[in-house]
């Protein structure tokens, strides 16, 4: 059989983690629109009875403007070298940019092979997909381009297809029963934090971070949730919160819907506000938090 692990690079918001939820067939990594959504490395596996496929979303490629972004450029340059193929997902939408061609050219020097995903053509032309592949071409990239949409399904099979072509012959490297490396504790704070991506504008997305205090499955079934909300500002926790807590309470309802929904049983969720200053820029904070750490 074939089996291995593969890399999926590319700016933030080029759709990698849509892309691994899809072709997983279950949801391994939180979206959003916004960048800096995937903060670690996050394996989603598929398993066959001829192939196994390693995925592991990295978070977005960007100018590291914090220790925190810091410690994410580290995390996808990291994985990038002991893979065995890389996927880079590019935004097909947005077009493709010198910048594009740069960071292709930087991870496809032949010592990994490389296959491009060129997402979101649902949403584009599509007589913008040949423009695109020929200046890729051109501007001397040799790796082969695949034009796909996670949220249609098309060209999906193409794409598995030819990662698991260029996969070595192997044994599993994963249990074929698991689809993520990434604890259910790791899972719930991610849920919470996806909702307030989704929920709240401008910065403050970016400078929350979710600790789960507790996470216990009583005798009846019921998840017993505790965590906070680190923000950055005193203003932050206000906005957070909201007027007479409401902001919070409608935030954590709709947290606590997928929660119920990825655990399969309901929850009993506590959510609190705190905040650190500046955490994004302490590294002893980020530390303590899980970001550069291998297993969280």
């Amino acid at each position: 059989m074939k089996s291995g692990y593969v890399a999926l690079i590319g700016k933030a918001n080029a759709g990698k983690s849509t892309l691994v939820n899809v072709l997983v067939g279950e949801k391994v990594a939180i979206v959003s629109p916004k960048p800096q959504t995937t903060r670690d490395a996050i394996m989603g596996i598929i398993t066959e009875a001829d192939y196994q496929i390693v995925f592991i979303d990295t978070p977005g490629i960007y100018k590291a403007k914090n220790a925190l972004s810091q410690v994410m450029a580290k995390t996808a340059e990291t994985t990038a070298k002991g893979v065995d193929l890389i996927l880079f997902v590019l935004d097909g939408h947005a077009g493709v940019t010198d910048g594009d061609i740069e960071t292709v050219k930087r991870y496809s020097d032949g010592k990994i092979p490389m296959i491009i995903a060129y997402t979101k053509i649902d949403i584009m032309p599509k007589e913008n997909i040949p423009a695109d592949v020929k200046r890729l071409y051109d501007e001397g990239v040799t790796c082969d381009v695949y034009p796909v949409s996670a949220r249609k399904g098309t060209n999906l099979k193409k794409l598995v297809n030819a990662i698991v072509e260029r996969l070595p012959e192997g044994e599993k490297v994963i249990g074929e029963d698991i689809v993520s490396d990434k604890s259910e504790r790791f899972m719930i704070a991610e849920i919470m934090r996806e909702k307030i991506l989704l929920k709240f504008d401008k910065e403050i997305p970016h400078g929350v971070a979710v600790i789960v205090n507790t996470f216990v499955k009583q005798d009846n079934g019921v998840y017993d949730i505790n965590l906070d909300i680190i923000c950055e500002k005193a203003n932050h926790k206000a906005i957070l919160i909201g007027k007479q807590g409401a902001a919070l309470k409608e935030v954590s309802s709709f947290a606590r819907k997928d929660m119920e929904k990825f655990l399969g049983a309901k929850v009993f969720l506590t959510t609190y506000v705190k905040v650190k200053e500046d955490w994004r820029d302490r590294p002893s904070l980020l530390s303590g938090m899980g970001y550069g750490k291998k297993n969280s």
